[in-house]
């Protein structure tokens, strides 16, 4: 394919995808539910008003927010999902006293026929949308206010230090006084009854509720809706005929590659290490240091899920709950990947023009200062949030903003917005005299390039597109355009182009062929990428186009991911090309391993949720863990270290290194991985899922379900892989530090 058409295909899905993104974020905002300024009961009493559900909002944000449970499927997997269990429990507790009145017994013990009659009669009540859009109030009957009332006390006790839900907290991994004051309790608790009226109530002339029907919970008449399941079938046709398509095209194509030998000797072998290079060294230092701490995280986190509140009969939650060990675990990895893939930037962008400007080893020194700031600031800023130190518009600012991986404060994120623009100025001033060489072969690779490193500064912006007090569908909107438009997006087309870059420079494929091959890539990943945003938006409060468009282009995300082989096979034969690439074996095999982990993590687990009627059961559950995990660190993680790899080798090129503990640590990291994955947390989100669909969401979450014998059972087993997984992880550093200390070096 001409360079010329994948530029203008390259344009032409930017310029559409966007266009119809940001015209649907304006019918999020007017399709969201409505904040009323006052909720009433039939009788004239105020139960409560908009300001106590916004800084409810807040105040479930202090103490960690999507890190404590979730809400509207989004969060944590250890407590509840917050709006399910709400909506159960409110279900339950007003059932049961309409059976009372009507028949002088429990619900329970009601026959079917009552039963069947009482529920018909709940859910009439409580799908029925009451609000006045002229007074900008939602009337509720005093039954369900009495049942705000119940529910408020049960979560206060939760919440706080009710002596008789010791044994909930424990399985909920919340430690007592989570929550410090019954003022802050009474706000949280406005927060959550409204975000399930949200789940519970109709739109107006429509008969879906605001979150789609979801959770599924037959109580109250939320079953999916015949749009899920339509779309579901839809999105399965467009990945059939997408493989097909790309199958079609790989084949064709294939023959038509420009092939090139490879150099006999190493072209990089005379290559000189500018200041600014050489000055990369300590971030990836940091990167492996960042790496075992983000590790530690995971391990106490997911001992929580075992023993609640304790390490191992250490009271650990008592310093580092399980809100912040989670925090600080998805944090970390979101810095230490993306500190590598900067740092392999400010490596090459000397490499490509062959120039070093001015200063640029100043540059690279003060940003790896305001980097270190920006992770030490903003993790002791969400344990200090956290532990409720903060005042809720300080913990804004400072503390946790409560949104998984956005949980900075909003100080901290403007400091590394700014800190990516400084970082783009010294690639961009780097790459520049290469860039205006019109005769460069490498141009259009140069310009993807300077483009990718554009996209990284700018979209981490969407970050700040909500306040304090944003609607929780607005803020959910904004937050998947910096988790997957900025991490899984244009971070990806980043290291692609990188990745080319190096092979390039060694000779190893052509300048045009990877010029094409980069373009192409980059059409089909965003051709779905973009638009496929929406499939993490199904449920939060979002019209049904929104599922629609999720639906189809998420299903086109998989297509070129699905076809990973090649791209596996292709880094395989490079590395076997000429003796001297030997030296870079373990770099490629990281990259391999990428390739493994984007078909089977970011693929095949990521289809397993991704179908409307697969999610609408499935959100919530360990099934999303299973796909975070596997496409987080299988396919950023591996290629951050196969990146980091790559500069360390280019930064001693001459000398040989001592491979043993490399091996180890990409065999471990690699077998750990599918270890965790297939023994334990695959089985336990699939078990969830027969509970979801048999009882709904709130039973696969409760603490009656995973502390079943064989739930806990299958926690424990986790503890398999992940042993061989930090092994891998321990062996990393020791061979990355050995190559300073020269442990790692074979001696001549």
């Amino acid at each position: 394919m001409k360079t010329r058409t994948l530029w203008i295909s390259f344009i032409a899905v930017m310029l559409v995808s966007f266009g119809i993104l940001g015209y649907y974020g304006i019918e999020i905002y007017r399709q969201a539910p409505p904040i009323p300024e006052k909720v009433v009961t039939s009788d004239g009493v105020e139960v409560m008003t908009s300001s106590q559900i916004k800084d409810g909002q807040n105040v479930w944000q202090s103490m960690g927010g999507q890190e404590v449970g979730t809400v509207w499927g989004h969060g944590a997997y250890q407590a509840p999902d917050w709006t399910a269990d709400w909506l159960h429990r409110e279900a339950v507790y007003m059932l049961n006293k309409m059976a009372l009145y009507e028949y002088g017994i429990s619900y329970d013990n009601v026959n079917d026929e009552q039963k069947a009659l009482l529920e018909m009669r709940l859910q009439k009540e409580l799908r029925a949308n009451t609000y006045n859009e002229g007074i900008k109030t939602i009337t509720i009957s005093p039954l369900r206010a009495e049942a705000f009332k119940a529910l408020s006390a049960h979560y206060t006790g939760l919440f706080m230090d009710n002596p008789n839900l010791k044994h909930l907290r424990e399985a909920y991994a919340i430690p007592s006084n989570s929550i410090k004051s019954k003022e802050r309790m009474e706000l949280m608790n406005a927060f959550f009854f409204w975000a399930t009226w949200a789940t519970v109530t109709e739109r107006p002339g429509q008969e879906i509720t605001y979150t789609n029907n979801w959770p599924p919970e037959n109580l109250v008449g939320n079953k999916p809706t015949g749009s899920l399941i339509i779309w579901t079938g839809f999105s399965v046709i467009i990945l059939l005929v997408g493989i097909g398509l790309m199958s079609w095209y790989y084949a064709t194509r294939r023959d038509d590659e420009e092939h090139t030998d490879a150099p006999e000797v190493n072209p990089l072998s005379g290559t000189k290490m500018t200041p600014s290079m050489k000055a990369t060294l300590k971030y990836f230092w940091v990167v492996t240091l960042l790496i075992l701490v983000q590790i530690l995280m995971g391990v106490i986190t997911v001992h929580y899920t075992v023993e609640g509140l304790g390490f191992y009969g250490l009271p650990l939650a008592d310093v580092l709950p399980y809100s912040v060990s989670r925090t600080w675990h998805v944090q970390l990895a979101i810095f230490w990947i993306a500190t590598s893939w900067l740092a392999t930037g400010l490596f090459i962008a000397p490499a490509i023009s062959g120039k070093e400007p001015k200063y640029q080893r100043l540059g690279v020194n003060i940003l790896f200062g305001a980097l270190l700031l920006i992770v030490v600031g903003s993790l002791a800023g969400q344990w200090m949030g956290i532990m409720q130190q903060l005042g809720l518009v300080e913990n804004f600012w400072f503390g946790h903003q409560g949104y998984e991986y956005v949980d900075l404060g909003r100080f901290w994120q403007i400091f590394l917005f700014v800190g990516l623009f400084i970082w783009l100025f010294l690639m961009g001033r780097a790459i520049w005299p290469a860039l205006v060489e019109k005769k460069s072969e490498n141009r259009h690779l140069l310009i993807m390039f300077l483009i990718a490193s554009i996209a990284i500064a700018s979209f981490y912006g969407a970050g700040l597109m909500w306040g304090r007090q944003t609607h929780l569908a607005l803020a959910e909107y904004w937050r998947w355009w910096v988790v997957h438009l900025w991490v899984e997006g244009f971070f990806e087309v980043f290291a692609t182009v990188a990745i080319a870059f190096l092979f390039v420079r060694m000779q190893l494929i052509r300048a045009k062929v990877a010029t094409t091959s980069v373009l192409f890539a980059t059409v089909v990943f965003l051709s779905g990428g973009i638009l496929g945003t929406f499939h993490h938006l199904y449920f939060t409060g979002t019209p049904t186009a929104v599922l629609a468009l999720g639906s189809s282009f998420s299903a086109l995300e998989v297509v070129p991911l699905v076809l990973m082989g090649f791209e596996a096979y292709h880094n395989l034969h490079l590395s076997r090309a000429r003796e001297w690439v030997k030296a870079y074996k373990w770099p490629i095999y990281f990259f391999v391993a990428v390739a493994f982990w984007n078909f089977l993590g970011a693929g095949i687990f990521g289809f397993l949720i991704n179908p409307p009627i697969a999610l609408y059961y499935m959100q919530g559950l360990n099934t999303t863990p299973v796909h975070g995990h596997t496409a987080l660190f299988g396919v950023y993680g591996m290629l951050g270290i196969g990146l980091m790899l790559f500069v360390l080798r280019d930064m001693d090129i001459k000398s040989e290194w001592n491979e043993r503990w490399v091996k180890i640590a990409f065999w471990g990291m690699n077998i750990g991985l599918i270890l965790m994955v297939l023994i334990s947390v695959l089985p336990i989100g699939l078990l969830q899922t027969v509970a979801s669909v048999k009882h709904g969401l709130w039973y696969a979450r409760s603490a009656e379900f995973l502390q079943l014998p064989h739930m806990q059972t299958l926690r424990w087993m986790r503890m398999f892989g992940d042993i061989i997984f930090a092994g891998g992880a321990i062996a990393l550093a020791w061979f990355i530090f050995g190559l300073k200390g020269g442990w790692s070096i074979k001696k001549k």
